[in-house]
């Protein structure tokens, strides 16, 4: 089984920058991919970015966020990032990072994002 605790989140004003982390516990190697959900009230989940865990690494983004959020990971630390700059407040929300893959699908507590005006 594998947990994940995400942290980095925040207040931050519009056009700042705000790094989340995801620190995943015990082995990712057997899953597809690890990436980052948001949840904002009245509005539908969304998948904002993902990154292969296959030797590729690919990654991919939703349109909102294509050009201001990019996904580093570090291998040694089983640790996904999302770097977030030129925030806007409709990027406010709760982030939750995934994991999935054969094993199954598991999430983090999720961190609050919020992005003042």
């Amino acid at each position: 089984q594998v947990q994940l605790v995400e942290s980095g989140g925040g207040l931050v004003q519009a056009g700042g920058s705000l790094r989340l982390s995801c620190a995943a516990s015990g082995s990712i190697s057997r899953f597809n991919a690890m990436g980052w959900n948001r949840h904002a009230p009245g509005k539908q989940s969304e998948l904002v970015a993902f990154v292969s865990i296959s030797s590729d690494r690919s990654t991919t983004y939703a349109d909102s966020v294509k050009g201001r959020f990019t996904i580093p990971r570090d291998n040694t630390k089983n640790t996904v990032y999302l770097q977030m700059n030129s925030l806007r407040p409709e990027d406010t929300a709760v982030y939750y990072c995934d994991v999935w893959g054969r094993p199954g699908d598991y999430w983090g507590q999720g961190t609050q994002v919020t992005v003042s005006s």
